[in-house]
C-alpha cells in the first residue's frame, strides 16, 4: 500500500501507461484533490481520485493503477460520487 502522505502539491498524477491526467492540488483524507484546471468539464470545482487507485508515488509523479483513458472516468465529486454516475 502506497502512503498517501507522499504526496505533494503540484505533483503530477498519471496513468498506469503514462498518460498526464493532472496536477495534484492536495490530499484530503484518502483522496487525491486534483486543480480545477484538471477537472476536464467541470472546470468550477475540484475533481478527485480515490487513494485506492494509487500504484507508485515516484519523485514528483503519482501513477494511478489505471491507464489514464479508464482512470479519467473513475474520477469524483467532492461528495464521493463517481462522476460517470452523473448526468449532467
Amino acid at each position: 500500500m502506497v502512503d498517501i502522505s507522499q504526496i505533494k502539491e503540484h505533483m503530477e498524477i498519471i496513468g498506469a501507461d503514462g498518460v498526464h491526467i493532472g496536477t495534484v492540488d492536495k490530499v484530503e483524507g484518502n483522496r487525491i484533490k486534483m486543480t480545477k484546471a484538471d477537472s476536464g468539464s467541470h472546470d468550477d470545482h475540484h475533481h478527485y481520485f480515490s487513494g485506492g487507485l494509487i500504484a507508485t508515488v515516484e519523485g514528483n509523479q503519482v501513477r494511478l493503477s489505471a491507464n489514464g483513458s479508464a482512470a479519467i472516468l473513475l474520477e469524483e465529486e467532492e461528495s464521493g460520487e463517481p462522476l460517470a454516475d452523473r448526468n449532467d
